[in-house]
């Protein structure tokens, strides 16, 4: 999930469905009348189908779950809340929310271990979530290596969730009813994106370098307003490794276009960009620098 954008627009459907809590409290439950006259009403013709926003079954827990959610944007004490409050309310259905909220502020503050574990306390209460399964397994493709002992057992544990979330992103994402179409399939867009990255990462670390162009493609397809640079650098650097250096080149050069030159990403960019036009005689964008090492000296992928 690198993609500030679409993140923005992630946290802002999380908000929606916050916003939505209030009503949804025994407190402030429909009149009759107001039930009445919609009971018949015929749903909307984009309605999305997705499961019920979670909700409070008491007052008391709703507004203990406002008071947690205000320590959002710092990590630390949103964990904490979330804890608190879970402790609290066992069996609440607002705590996905919360420790969803802490997840989110863990990968903002680039906390790759706390996010994977806010993400495992999510998908202990629902394991279908497809926002904390894309969570767990980025994890684990990023920080994975070559010489740990449990590898095989880490990236099969990750293909799993980011293979899940694929599922899940059209079945267990909760969208209030009336959100624009053009917001959930962005959304929804932006998940299946997130989870073949996944699975494109893991193929490139296992040097399956055919298997990484797929899932990178399927990558860049899933949301096509939105490339992630670094997906498009690692297609690059994929191809470059299987001797497809004009295709390489092309998509090295749409790497450097969507990064700035004083970033790591764009950086990398730049570097795979000039080792190609040395190979295949073609024209960079700005001059070449020096060109690295062989891509395919280094099989780690960039990280993002």
């Amino acid at each position: 999930m690198k993609r500030a954008a679409v993140f923005l627009l992630l946290l802002a459907l999380s908000g929606f469905v916050l916003a939505q809590q209030p009503q949804q409290t025994p407190n402030q439950q429909k009149q009759p009348s107001e039930a009445g006259s919609s009971a018949g009403a015929a749903p909307q013709a984009n309605a999305p189908a997705a499961k019920r926003p979670p909700q409070a079954k008491t007052q008391p827990e709703f507004d203990a779950y406002q008071a947690a959610i205000k320590n959002a944007n710092d990590p630390a004490a949103m964990e904490k809340s979330a804890d608190d409050f879970a402790a609290k309310f066992p069996d609440s259905e607002l705590r996905v929310l919360l420790y969803r909220t802490a997840m989110h502020d863990y990968q903002s503050a680039n906390s790759a271990e706390k996010m994977s574990e806010m993400a495992q306390k999510v998908l202990q209460i629902d394991p279908d979530d497809p926002e904390a399964l894309i969570g767990a397994a980025e994890v684990i493709a990023e920080r994975t290596r070559d010489t740990d002992l449990d590898k095989d057992q880490r990236f099969a544990e990750a293909q799993k969730d980011a293979q899940r979330a694929l599922q899940t992103a059209d079945t267990d994402v909760a969208i209030p009813a009336g959100t624009p179409q053009e917001k959930i399939d962005m959304y929804k867009g932006f998940l299946r994106s997130s989870a073949y990255s996944i699975l494109g990462t893991i193929a490139f670390n296992e040097k399956n370098y055919v298997e990484a162009e797929s899932q990178f493609r399927k990558s860049i397809d899933a949301l096509p307003s939105q490339p992630d640079p670094v997906v498009v650098l690692r297609l690059a650097i994929a191809l470059d490794n299987q001797g497809k250096y004009a295709e390489a080149l092309k998509e090295a050069n749409r790497a450097v276009d969507l990064t700035q030159e004083n970033t790591s990403a764009g950086t990398l960019a730049r570097r795979e960009r000039d080792r190609l036009v040395q190979l295949t005689g073609g024209s960079p964008a700005a001059p070449p620098s020096k060109p690295p090492a062989g891509a395919a000296q280094n099989s780690s992928p960039p990280s993002p």
